[in-house]
């Protein structure tokens, strides 16, 4: 396979050959291109609960719905994605956790789109705030046996898990995770500084969307964010959809961790569905407005995940001018699989996975035109080759 089309870096005409899976060979298009086309990594979303109806938090979630929502995904420019599942019952966890992994089990195609599974809970603050749109009834202490049942169902496929260190449980748990490759990710938490430097050391590595789940007031010099934001072991996840952050915070967040921070979208399976009041594991009653915010209808101030795309982030921070594409873009694409793997794995290089994206530029908003999963077309618009 060749393709053809300006480098997302340097707007600059390139031909990159595609075989046997990856890239293996870069070079300078002599050709007159398109000047709105380029050519970038797939973007790859470390925590989205669903999308388009789809939720892999709802009990009869099914193998099908897991390949259509994956085919969803690859339509937004998505090669990876890690599905979160949230705080819910001991029982109801092993069973969503067994479904996505007989999901990967008998779908090469979706085995290899899914780079891991998030478990966002249950080991979370109880505090209203930290707690954000997760049942109490089901939040509890670090349980080293529980998740070690849960990875022996999930056929090792637990990578990412948002924790609380104010449990006394916490460090331990920290430790062994990291021990066994489980990034630990530090979120919905009413820790102190302490706490927060504690798991760290013991080897939390992540900070799940920085600046929410919070207590509407916080200690203005000595706090869980700032003590996050402070360190340099670890990459701040943010939810750029224009909604989690103000524009000025999400400005200071970037300015503060360049090289460490990343785009996550939060989706849920309200995304893309017609605004309206709607039902389910994630918020309960929830109201998505005209604006796409996602809230609580009981709460209106208290957001419940996001019904925005990956891609739409991207998007926002380049609208806005918070920063030049090829910033952007890497926070959604290189940068995720960084602070998962240690390094870059699926970089615009030679000898890297043809995990790519052709989108074109217009008005400043980037639409997919082609996606490429393992050197294979998986996404193309309509009458394009």
């Amino acid at each position: 396979m060749v393709l053809e089309a300006l480098d997302y870096r340097t707007d600059q005409p390139i031909r990159l050959e595609i075989a046997e899976g990856s890239i293996i060979q870069i070079s300078e298009c002599p050709k007159l291109l398109p000047t709105n086309s380029y050519i970038a990594p797939g973007l790859v979303d470390l925590q989205i609960n669903g999308f388009k109806g789809i939720d892999f938090n709802t009990k009869g979630l099914s193998v099908s719905d897991v390949e259509a929502l994956t085919h969803i995904l690859f339509e937004k420019g998505i090669t990876s994605y890690f599905p979160t599942i949230i705080t819910n019952s001991d029982t109801a966890t092993e069973s969503l956790i067994k479904l996505i992994a007989s999901a990967c089990e008998s779908n090469t195609e979706i085995n290899t789109a899914i780079g891991g599974i998030h478990l966002e809970g249950p080991f979370l603050s109880p505090e209203d705030g930290p707690r954000g749109a997760h049942p109490r009834e089901f939040i509890k202490a670090p349980d080293w046996d529980l998740f070690s049942k849960w990875q022996r169902v999930a056929g090792g496929r637990l990578r990412i898990i948002t924790l609380s260190p104010e449990w006394p449980e916490s460090i331990d748990f920290i430790k062994r995770c990291t021990d066994s490759g489980v990034i630990v990710s530090i979120g919905h938490t009413a820790a102190n500084p302490e706490q927060i430097n504690q798991a760290i050391a013991a080897g939390a590595s992540m900070s799940t969307h920085l600046g929410n789940a919070s207590h509407a007031m916080l200690p203005r010099h000595s706090n869980y964010v700032w003590e996050q934001l402070a360190s340099d072991n670890l990459w701040s996840t943010l939810i750029a959809d224009g909604f989690h952050l103000p524009d000025a915070l999400l400005k200071i967040f970037l300015r503060t961790k360049p090289n460490k921070s990343l785009l996550v979208s939060d989706a849920t399976s309200y995304a893309e569905l017609p605004t309206g009041s709607y039902s389910g594991h994630i918020g309960g009653n929830v109201e998505l407005d005209a604006t796409g915010r996602l809230f609580m209808k009981e709460r209106p101030s208290m957001l419940a995940g996001s019904a925005q795309s990956l891609l739409w982030c991207v998007n926002q921070l380049i609208r806005k001018n918070i920063l030049p594409l090829p910033e952007a873009w890497n926070m959604a694409s290189i940068k995720p699989t960084e602070a998962i793997f240690g390094k870059v794995t699926n970089d615009l290089k030679v000898g890297q996975p043809a995990d790519l994206v052709v989108f074109e530029r217009e008005n400043d908003n980037l639409k997919i035109i082609k996606t490429i999963k393992n050197g294979k077309i998986v996404f193309s618009i309509p009458d394009e080759k």
